[in-house]
């Protein structure tokens, strides 16, 4: 029987295959992230894994790495940081708290049936999707390419959705299957349609899509000051599994 720990490092892994950076260097147990600055997630080091070298001279060529690419050097903090004091190291060092983050879960046994709104699947990124995402987004015409190569770099199967309101893309987002569980991602309303029900039916439309492919279980990523979102992820029976957070020093 895995721990709760293990399989919430498992979780973690899903998160960085499901949302693509452009290239990745490893360095002695840390993955480095780089997408042109398009998302602190695909843009930052993720240490969750065992190292050897000195910490400080790390940290140090991670900077340089960064900074030679004029990035911000940001580090994502979890529960699996290797070491474990590396939070404290980057607070010392002048590194800022950023965007905390909860990582919540849910099993797929007991989904209530979806009412019949005009939503469409598509299993394969489509211009369409993209259109819209950045409408709702406001996503600037400079990272759509790096976003578009981001989405095409996912090596999962992948469900890109979107609901409409009267011939008009009003919601979309994007799950992920992988290993027998859906990701959910940028899950996107228009603020004008919001608080009608319309974000929970299209989460339910995407996670039986998910059972369909063979996922059992689901996990999400929220901003915890995101009171609407959290609200209406605990309505849809997410749980809170654990949480991270950015640790940012600016670039120069």
């Amino acid at each position: 029987m895995y721990s709760e720990k293990h399989t919430h490092r498992h979780i973690e892994e899903l998160t960085l295959n499901h949302w693509q950076p452009l290239s990745t260097s490893f360095y002695d147990g840390w993955v480095l992230r780089f997408a042109k600055g398009y998302s602190k997630r695909a843009n930052s080091v993720q240490a969750i894994y065992s190292s050897s070298l000195d910490v400080h001279e790390k940290i140090r060529v991670c900077e340089e790495m960064y900074t030679s690419s004029q990035l911000n050097t940001v580090f994502k903090i979890t529960p699996f940081v290797q070491p474990g004091e590396l939070d404290q190291l980057l607070q010392d060092k002048g590194y800022v708290v950023v965007d905390r983050t909860l990582v919540q879960l849910r099993n797929l046994e007991d989904l209530n049936i979806p009412k019949p709104v005009d939503i469409h699947i598509d299993e394969q990124l489509t211009d369409e999707w993209l259109h819209h995402f950045c409408r709702l987004n406001s996503v600037s015409g400079q990272f759509r390419e790096t976003m578009t190569q981001m989405l095409l770099n996912i090596r999962a199967h992948t469900a890109f959705i979107r609901l409409s309101v009267d011939g008009l893309v009003v919601a979309c987002g994007l799950g992920v299957v992988e290993r027998q569980i859906i990701g959910l991602h940028d899950i996107i309303t228009d603020p004008a349609y919001r608080s009608r029900g319309l974000a929970e039916q299209m989460i339910l439309h995407l996670l039986h899509w998910g059972k369909s492919q063979g996922a059992v279980s689901s996990y999400l990523q929220v901003v915890a000051e995101n009171a609407p979102a959290r609200r209406l992820y605990a309505k849809l029976g997410y749980t809170d599994a654990y949480s991270y957070w950015y640790r940012v020093k600016k670039f120069t």
